[in-house]
């Protein structure tokens, strides 16, 4: 699974390097045996985020992006979108995705995390409830929309995010894009016509093998 997350990112236009970073030497051995590139981080991290900042202190850049392990499917041209906001506008710390939802099972399962927005595509919450709640279903066409597990941050915002203490909403819906909004710093959100399925359970990951291997791609181990 991590060489098919590696090598979609490494196709982005708007990356320039790519670097795994895990506290696993089964992951390191992994990576290095497809000719990855690893970086080693501490065992102590309680978050992906002080994982990635860590990695993040040596490097000589303006923008990070953080692609999850668990998205093989991760299509190149939704990172350079989550990086586009940030390269146009030096004033915005971090940026993510969004897809429209069409499954209700995916509005209603606690594994799709979902995501609000303001008018200028700003975050207003995320939460693995289905939101907006919708008391008269017949009222509204407003759609609801799953966040995309991909981010770009600015190096400054993420080595400052990562030091900051845990908040309560983070710790309540365990996710820690969180942490930024009850800090007060903008999240922007843009939409994406692509999908990713991230792989959270033994079901996740059967979805993905039968994708790939109609794809004619090779699916045999995680």
């Amino acid at each position: 699974m991590i060489e098919h997350v590696y090598r979609r990112a490494a196709a982005a236009r708007s990356v320039s390097a790519v670097l795994v970073a895990t506290d696993d030497r089964r992951v390191a051995d992994a990576v290095k045996a497809f000719g990855g590139e690893v970086r080693m981080t501490r065992t102590t991290h309680r978050t992906g985020t002080e994982r990635l900042a860590e990695v993040a202190e040596s490097l000589d850049c303006d923008l990070v992006v953080n692609v999850q392990g668990d998205e093989p499917l991760i299509e190149p041209r939704m990172i350079d979108e989550a990086v586009a906001p940030l390269a146009a506008d030096a004033a915005l710390p971090m940026s993510t995705l969004r897809r429209a939802i069409a499954d209700p099972a995916e509005l209603a399962s606690p594994h799709v995390v979902k995501v609000v927005v303001d008018r200028q595509d700003r975050a207003l919450y995320f939460s693995r409830a289905a939101i907006p709640a919708r008391r008269d279903p017949g009222a509204t066409t407003t759609p609801a929309f799953k966040h995309i597990g991909l981010y770009v941050y600015r190096r400054e915002f993420l080595l400052r995010l990562a030091a900051l203490p845990p908040t309560p909403l983070e710790q309540a819906e365990l996710l820690e894009q969180l942490r930024a909004l009850e800090h007060g710093f903008p999240i922007v959100v843009l939409e994406t016509a692509y999908d990713s399925i991230g792989v959270d359970t033994p079901e996740d990951l059967d979805r993905v093998r039968a994708i790939l291997e109609q794809n004619g791609v090779a699916a045999a181990a995680p």
